[in-house]
């Protein structure tokens, strides 16, 4: 990741230690140097067993030792290392576990509790050694990021700090409540480069996030690459598009496998969404036989939308949506593609429902599993297909219907989890249709009852989404998603009965001095005791 000093003054202020106090809020004190605690990460664990007498130091002799014969638990030890060698100076050499004096952090796959399934892990802390066991690669990478959280934030530095490199003792047993964390980047609406993609995915990591949800075309954009149908993106990815006209660009093909490759690496799947039969000006202004009157709309810059259709009633919109599937299909491993299916307003609910009943059965012949927004719910879809609700109402009936059929749910509410709404009505990004959305709002909601009828059993899991409307860098991005998505992800990750947002601004006061070290653009919220 890229290291960057972008820091306001105010969050200059406070980085030296000084209590910060921004206009219009009350004083909220915050120690310079927080006291590091056992369970003080995000998000929190499912359970902790606090051992002062444990404190494990790291220390230039330290080594990493991982499970014999084990690419995966190796494979997370390289990362691990590679992540604490710039800001110890140790050289921390990965080699197979073994019974020796050294002091140690040893990743184990296997021999952890019983309850961590697939995803969590099994952290000890003891003066001689960290150990973190887990079932997969998956959850083993997950312990590595609760680590790093439980080192002071100088870990996060570019370069050798001079420092104690304590870890609280104990024990956490940790494993996640839903199967499905995500994220959601936008890059239709203004292009967002690899770089910039996979600085965001470095983020996520750390937060256990699971899925990236990539949001490749729209009115203003088409983004990746479609062999069969070139101008796609020589014209839907060239210049003057965007919103404003200020974000041309697109995904070619090898770049996407990069970014998947690298989201992969960190144990996050990647969803592409190809938006449709509505959102679609972009493909239809590149070729005109998209349009029933075989006229190519002008490309669009503005935000309306609800417009634009594929026409229905022509076997070629078929053959292009086919195309398309195939070719992102063949470059996508996860198991997910997603189809939008929201704000079709000029396809009539006759034709909506046409084009489904055509189009969700190619996804699955093409060995995806289809998700798309929550309006698929109106055509009764295959007990499979994931709906994705981005609602601001408690009450959805077709939700509800769909729910009892068998179909799981991603849950969006965007008054709640659209983290490209403005906190407040100074802020200087974003938009506020769905409402302001401070930290607190971001948090203060249980996915498991949040809509009528939709329960914890039928939610496959939570999804952060960042439209890119009003964004124009990576610090945008990471100024709009800092420090809401940490509470988004505490949502998907922790157990619903440790919700509580006392403890939750307390941990997230002390995220400020990583992110600084990291040069992460946040937010500097007035609800939360920063450091």
């Amino acid at each position: 990741m890229r290291r960057r000093n972008t820091m306001t003054r105010l969050l200059a202020t406070a980085a030296l230690g000084l209590p910060l106090v921004l206009a219009g809020a009350p004083a909220v004190a915050a120690p310079s140097t927080p006291v590091r605690q056992l369970g003080a990460v995000i998000p929190a664990p499912v359970e902790t067993r606090p051992d002062a007498r444990g404190t494990f130091t790291l220390r230039p002799h330290t080594v990493v030792r991982t499970s014999p014969g084990s690419a995966a638990a190796w494979r997370v030890g390289r990362q691990l290392a590679e992540t604490l060698r710039p800001a110890t100076g140790y050289p921390l050499p990965v080699l197979p576990v073994a019974a020796t004096p050294l002091s140690e952090i040893a990743l184990v796959i296997g021999g952890a509790d019983a309850r961590v399934g697939r995803e969590g892990y099994q952290l000890d802390v003891t003066r001689r050694a960290v150990t973190i066991r887990a079932n997969t690669e998956a959850g083993l990478f997950a312990g590595t990021q609760t680590l790093r959280q439980l080192l002071p934030a100088r870990i996060e530095a570019p370069d050798r700090q001079r420092v104690t490199w304590t870890v609280p003792g104990g024990r956490i047993v940790d494993y996640p409540r839903f199967a499905y964390r995500g994220a959601m980047l936008d890059v239709a609406r203004h292009f967002h480069n690899v770089d910039e993609i996979n600085a965001y995915v470095d983020l996520l990591s750390q937060y256990k996030i699971n899925y990236l949800h990539l949001h490749l075309t729209d009115d203003q954009g088409w983004r990746l690459q479609i062999d069969s149908w070139p101008r796609l993106t020589t014209v839907g990815g060239g210049p003057g598009t965007g919103v404003d006209g200020v974000g041309p660009g697109y995904l070619t093909k090898a770049d996407y496998k990069a970014v998947v490759a690298y989201a992969a690496a960190r144990h996050i799947t990647v969803i592409p969404e190809i938006d449709m039969p509505g959102h679609t000006n972009a493909a239809q202004s590149a070729y005109a036989e998209l349009n029933c009157d075989g006229v190519a709309p002008p490309p669009r810059t503005d935000i309306e939308v609800g417009y634009s259709s594929l026409c229905i009633s022509d076997e070629l919109t078929y053959k292009f949506v086919e195309d398309v599937i195939r070719e992102v299909a063949e470059i996508t491993p996860g198991p997910f593609l997603h189809i939008g299916g929201d704000e079709a307003h000029a396809t009539t609910d006759e034709e909506y429902r046409t084009f489904m009943d055509r189009v969700l059965p190619l996804v699955g012949k093409y060995g995806k599993r289809a998700s798309g927004w929550h309006e698929i719910n109106q055509v009764d879809p295959p007990a499979d297909v994931v709906s994705q609700f981005w609602g601001t109402r408690t009450t959805n009936a077709d939700l509800a219907e769909a729910v009892a059929r068998g179909n799981k749910v991603i849950m969006s509410p965007a008054n709640k989890t659209y983290i490209d709404m403005k906190y407040d009505a100074n802020t200087r990004l974003g938009l506020k249709w769905a409402g302001y959305i401070e930290v607190s709002d971001a948090y203060g909601w249980d996915p498991a009852q949040r809509v009528t009828g939709v329960g914890e059993d039928a939610i496959l899991g939570v999804e952060a989404p960042l439209w890119s409307e009003t964004l124009r860098s990576l610090d945008d991005i990471e100024y709009m998603a800092f420090p809401r998505l940490p509470a988004i992800a505490e949502l998907g990750w922790s157990p619903a009965a440790g919700h509580d947002w006392e403890s939750f601004r307390g941990r997230l006061g002390q995220q400020a001095p990583r992110w600084r070290q990291q040069g992460v653009d946040f937010y500097p919220s007035p609800q939360v005791p920063w450091v």
